[in-house]
C-alpha cells in the first residue's frame, strides 16, 4: 500500500505500530497506577507489557511484509529501514522489561510504572526511527529522553540512582539548547524542516558553504552526539551507566543509542548528503576522538558496568564511521551492527545484573574471578558476549561480520576511509585488552574463599541469556540471510531534488 500521508486517515494507519504502542502504554500507566506498590502489581503490568510489545512487533512484521511505502515527502518515512530500527526498539524494550520485572525486587523498586516508562521511551524511539521532519524528530526526542531521564533515577533508595537521573537530566537540556538552536538555523538556511525539502535546498540553491546552514549542522551534531555519546559529549554516560538500575543501563547502552543513531543516519543521508564536505571532517574527528577516549579509559577501569559504558561510547566512534560512510552499503552496514551490538549489549548486562549482590550498587570485575566454577554457563554466556563486542571471530559469532562489514563500508565509500579504517581496526585491537581481561578473571582464576555466592538466574533471565546467545552464534555461523534482511531493509530514501524530478542515489562500489 502507498499512503498519501496529507489524509489524516492513511496519516494514522502509516502510524498503526507507534500508535498501538503509545495507545497500550497509556491504558498500562492507568492500570498500574490503580494498586498500591508491590512485587505481584509489577509482575503484572511487567507480563502485560511483554504482551504488548509482542503486538507492536507483529504489527511492524505485517506491515513490513506487505511491502508498505510512502508518497515521497511528507513528516514521516514507511520505508524498510524505519521497521528495521522498530524491531531492534521494541526487542530491546522486551529485554529490558523481562530482566526489570525480575531485578526490580532486589534493587528496591516494586513501581510498576517503571514498565510503563520503557513503553513510553520506546515510543519515541519509533517516532525517532519515522521521522522525516526535524520537529517530528526533535517530538521523538523529547518523549524518549524525559521517560528515559525518570528511568536513570528509579531506584529511590539510591544516591547514585538519584546522582544519575539529575546529570543526565541537566546535561540533556543542555544538548537540547543545541539541537532547538541547530534546528532553527537549519530552517533559516533552507526554510523547512522537511529532511528531504532541506536536501533539494542544499542541491539546487548550492548551500554547501553557506556558514547559517554548516552552524546549524554543526549544532545538531552536538546534540545528536550527546544522545549517542560520542566524545567529548560523552562525560554523563559512565556515571549515569554506573548509577542506573541495570535492567535501565543496557536499554540505554543499546536502545537509545540504536534510535540516535537511525535518526541520525536518516538526516545526514537525506538532508545533507549533498553537504557532505562540509561536515565529513567534524565527524571524522569526533568518530577518531571517540574511539581513542573510550578504549582508553576503558582500560583503567575495575567497575564492569563502567567498563561496558565507555566501551558504548567505543561503539559509538564505530557507528560515526557509517555515519561519514554515506552509502547504501554503509547503510546496510549500520543495521547489521546495530543487531549484533544490541544483542551483545543486553546479554552482558543480563549477567552483570545477575551478578550483582541485592542492596550493593558496586560491580566490581574482581567478583568474576572463578565465575566458571560456580556458573559455569554464565561464565561461557558472558565470554561469547564480550567476544561479540571486541568482533572475534567464530566465538564473536554475529560481532565480528559486523565490524567486517563496517570496514568493508569505509573502504568502498565515496571517498575511501582507509585511515579511519586503521584506527578503527587498531581500536578493536586495543579493545582486547579489558574485554579479554573479564574473560581471563572468569576462566584463569580461582574462586576466592569469601566471594558472594551469585543469585539464581530467573526464568526471564534464562531466556534473555539463551536467546541472545544463540542469536549471536547462530548469526556469527550463517550471517548470509540476515545480510540479506539488512540490505534489503537498508536506508533507501535517498536525497531527491523535485526541481529536478529525479533521484540521486548515493554512490555504490
Amino acid at each position: 500500500m502507498t499512503f498519501d500521508l496529507t489524509i489524516p486517515a492513511q496519516l494514522s494507519a502509516a502510524l498503526l505500530p507507534d500508535l498501538l504502542l503509545m495507545g497500550g502504554a497509556m491504558i498500562l500507566m492507568i492500570l498500574a497506577a490503580l494498586r498500591p506498590e508491590s512485587d505481584r502489581h509489577q509482575r503484572t503490568v511487567g507480563f502485560a507489557s511483554l504482551a504488548l510489545v509482542a503486538a507492536t512487533i507483529a504489527s511492524v512484521v505485517w506491515m513490513a511484509m506487505r511491502g508498505d511505502r510512502a508518497e515521497m515527502g511528507g513528516q514521516i518515512a514507511v520505508d524498510g529501514f524505519r521497521w528495521m530500527v522498530d524491531i531492534v526498539v521494541l526487542l530491546g524494550a522486551a529485554g529490558t522489561i523481562a530482566l526489570s520485572i525480575e531485578h526490580n525486587v532486589r534493587d528496591g523498586i516494586t513501581a510498576a510504572e517503571s514498565h510503563v516508562l520503557v513503553l513510553f521511551a520506546a515510543s519515541g524511539m519509533m517516532v525517532l526511527a519515522a521521522g522525516r521532519d526535524l520537529m517530528v524528530i526533535f517530538l521523538g526526542i523529547e518523549i524518549m529522553s524525559i521517560a528515559v531521564y525518570v528511568l536513570a533515577g528509579l531506584n529511590r533508595r539510591s544516591a547514585r540512582s538519584a546522582e544519575a537521573s539529575l546529570k543526565y537530566f541537566l546535561l540533556g537540556a543542555f544538548a537540547t539548547g543545541f539541537l532547538l538552536y541547530g534546528i532553527a538555523l537549519v530552517y533559516g538556511a533552507t526554510g523547512s524542516t522537511q529532511l528531504n525539502v532541506i536536501g533539494d535546498a542544499v542541491y539546487r540553491l548550492g548551500l554547501i558553504d553557506d556558514p547559517m546552514l554548516l552552524i546549524g549542522v554543526g549544532l545538531l551534531l552536538v546534540g545528536l552526539g550527546f544522545k549517542v555519546a560520542a566524545a567529548p559529549f560523552h562525560m554523563w554516560a559512565p556515571d549515569v551507566y554506573d548509577g542506573a538500575p541495570t535492567p535501565i543501563t543496557a536499554f540505554m547502552a543499546a536502545t537509545v543509542k540504536a534510535a540516535a543513531f537511525a535518526t541520525f543516519m536518516r538526516i545526514w543521508y537525506e538532508s545533507f548528503y549533498f553537504a557532505w564536505a562540509g561536515w565529513a571532517k567534524p565527524v571524522f574527528w569526533l568518530a577518531i576522538l571517540t574511539m581513542v577516549v573510550g578504549n582508553v579509559v576503558a582500560l583503567a577501569q575495575k567497575n564492569i558496568k563502567r567498563m561496558l559504558a565507555y566501551s558504548s561510547i567505543v561503539h559509538s566512534g564505530y557507528l560515526l564511521v557509517a555515519v561519514l560512510a554515506a552509502s547504501a552499503m554503509a547503510s546496510m552496514a549500520f543495521t547489521f551492527y546495530v543487531l549484533a551490538y544490541t544483542l551483545a549489549t543486553f546479554g552482558a548486562f543480563a549477567v552483570v545484573a545477575t551478578m550483582q549482590p541485592a542492596g550493593q550498587t558496586d560491580a566490581r570485575i574482581s567478583d568474576y574471578e572463578g565465575l566458571w566454577h560456580v556458573r559455569p554457563w554464565l561464565a561461557t554466556a558472558m565470554a561469547v558476549y564480550l567476544l561479540a563486542l571486541l568482533g572475534f571471530p567464530v566465538f564473536g559469532g554475529v560481532g565480528f561480520f559486523a565490524k567486517w562489514y563496517l570496514v568493508q563500508a569505509a573502504l568502498s565509500s565515496r571517498a575511501p576511509l582507509a585511515f579511519i579504517t586503521v584506527v578503527l581496526v587498531v581500536t578493536s585491537v586495543i579493545s582486547a585488552g579489558y574485554y579479554l581481561q573479564v574473560v581471563r578473571v572468569m576462566f584463569m582464576k580461582p574462586r576466592p574463599d569469601d566471594a558472594v555466592e551469585p543469585a539464581p538466574v530467573g526464568v526471564l533471565t534464562r531466556v534473555v541469556l539463551a536467546v541472545t546467545v544463540v542469536l549471536i552464534l547462530g548469526l556469527g555461523l550463517f550471517p548470509s540471510r540476515l545480510v540479506e534482511i539488512t540490505s534489503t531493509h537498508g536506508f533507501r530514501a535517498y536525497p531527491y531534488s523535485p526541481s529536478l524530478g529525479v533521484s540521486l542515489p548515493m554512490r555504490e562500489r
